[in-house]
């Protein structure tokens, strides 16, 4: 007995964490020697945070968040407060990583190793939602679409298509063949939209010198305030859609077992911390520019289109229609590349801790030292979706379909930090050096519960008050009446029924809602 269990320690892991050694949870073996080497540097880390923060949506979302919460002021202060909840998710990722140096995968590990029971089930929930929501279809779509428009080609269904397919080919190929190579393609392309961003910014501070063609660049920062939404629901729409901007500052810790150096921990949470600040100050002084070369009302009519109606005020028809396309374009490519490289870690940890069929298959590194399983994958599912989804819906179907289910993992992880600080106590291991502050944790807990529900909570919020309360201290109730139209249309009108009586007849008096 005491030979087999001699035998079976030393076939432990050498460098497995104080905290695994006394406090293990069942889940995925640590890995003497990562398969996958240690080609991550802190350049590359940062450039994998940055190749997903600076996607598309600056490009689009400012002009729908001004159209939500009404004034200048609130939106430039909600590109002040969004990153703040991201800082506070940095400090609880880098307890939650120091905790498991040595596993990437992120979400994966400290979900597995935070709830272990019941046996499995949050592990094959993250593992059954990651990998359906893994597909890179709407990138790819997006990549289609500006493509086309840049060299202005009409843009059909097949057409989009082919193009969205072939890029899926050629970015998942380029992660198959060579992690140094797929490396150095994210970097590369995350260093030109950032470049591309920056462009923004010098331009902008450009139409603030009056050195454009644009007029009274000061005329949207009078009155800054001037026409706050006071509806609860669209502030918590564009609460969420600013949020979501900052998504990706967190993909580093996916590939925490591939980064070189002593303390890849640090490395992680220093090339997060860099990028988040890099981003939220690019952010913040692209919206400056949008607000000082378009018109007010223009921004908040621009819908998506904010950055192509920038550029063409500031730099006519021609430049806009064709270099706009060509910086999303080239957005939406590094972030296929950069999300087929480390989601393939993700299914990679999810296989390893056996939660998928043929786990060899897909926790292999063979023949070219990449997870060739979870990429064959994960572009796999991209084609499928491409391919079923009518092209005309393809975006708007796959952004709704992965909208939220991120989020209650996140809420999960958040509640979970303070379980695992718990059992380090019981098995007798220190505090974390790395400890996040309890008041970050909490706001990033309430900032993921607040995103989850919020826009629900708002709508229910609004109907309590509309159907409940101010009928009752307005002593009526809402009734329907249907109008009748002249041309034979029919509709419902909703009216109050106020509940005293008029010349004591009993006849209730009509007023039309507001």
């Amino acid at each position: 007995m005491v030979e087999d269990q001699s035998q079976l320690e030393s076939h432990e892991p050498h460098h497995r964490s104080e905290f695994e050694q006394n406090a293990r949870v069942p889940g995925a073996p640590v890995e003497k020697v990562n398969p996958l080497g240690s080609q991550v540097t802190l350049l590359s880390a940062v450039m994998l945070n940055l190749g997903q923060i600076t996607g598309s949506g600056i490009y689009a979302v400012p002009g729908v968040i001004l159209n939500s919460v009404g004034s200048i002021g609130m939106l430039l202060l909600y590109w002040i407060i969004a990153p703040l909840f991201a800082f506070a998710g940095l400090a609880l990722y880098s307890e939650l990583a120091s905790m498991f140096p040595n596993r990437s995968g992120a979400e994966v590990v400290y979900l597995e190793q935070t709830y272990p029971r019941p046996r499995f089930l949050v592990s094959t929930a993250f593992a059954t939602t990651t990998i359906l929501m893994s597909f890179s279809a709407s990138n790819a779509i997006v990549f289609a679409q500006y493509f086309l428009t840049a060299f202005e080609v009409p843009i059909t269904p097949s057409r989009q298509t082919s193009v969205a397919l072939a890029v899926v080919f050629i970015t998942i190929g380029s992660v198959v063949f060579s992690t140094k190579w797929s490396l150095r393609a994210v970097n590369t392309l995350t260093t030109i939209k950032v470049a591309s961003l920056a462009f923004i910014v010098a331009t902008g501070i450009a139409v603030l010198c009056s050195l454009t063609r644009v007029q009274d660049p000061f005329a949207n920062f009078q009155d800054l305030f001037s026409g706050t939404s006071t509806n609860a629901n669209a502030l918590a729409t564009a609460l969420v859609k600013t949020n979501h901007a900052f998504i990706g500052w967190h993909n580093a810790f996916n590939v925490l077992g591939e980064v070189k150096g002593r303390d890849p921990v640090r490395t992680v949470r220093k090339a997060s911390f860099i990028s988040l600040m890099l981003a939220t100050v690019l952010f913040f002084f692209i919206n400056v520019a949008y607000i000082a070369a378009v018109p007010r009302e223009d921004i908040r009519q621009s819908g998506q289109l904010i950055a192509a109606l920038f550029f063409r005020r500031v730099f006519g028809a021609t430049f806009g229609s064709k270099v706009f396309p060509l910086m999303v374009a080239c957005s939406c490519f590094g972030n296929i590349a950069r999300s087929s490289f480390h989601q393939a870690r993700i299914i990679r940890e999810v296989a390893r801790q056996g939660l998928l069929p043929f786990p060899s298959f897909f926790s292999s590194t063979k023949p070219f030292g990449t997870p060739l399983g979870p990429v064959a994958l994960k572009g796999g599912l991209s084609v499928i979706v491409i391919l079923l989804v009518p092209a005309k819906d393809a975006f708007n179907f796959i952004l709704d379909l992965a909208s939220y289910p991120h989020l209650v993992f996140q809420a999960a992880m958040s509640a979970g930090v303070w379980i695992l600080r718990r059992r380090r106590v019981i098995a007798n291991v220190p505090p974390s050096p790395l400890q996040a502050w309890n008041g970050a944790v909490i706001a990033y807990l309430i900032s993921s519960i607040l995103l989850l529900v919020l826009p629900w909570y708002c709508c229910g919020l609004y109907y309590w008050i509309w159907i409940r309360v101010l009928p009752q201290f307005g002593g009526y109730e809402i009734v329907e009446e249907i109008d009748e139209l002249a041309d034979g249309a029919r509709n419902t009108r909703l009216v109050r029924r106020y509940k005293h009586t008029a010349d004591n007849d009993h006849e209730p008096l009509l007023g039309r809602l507001p």
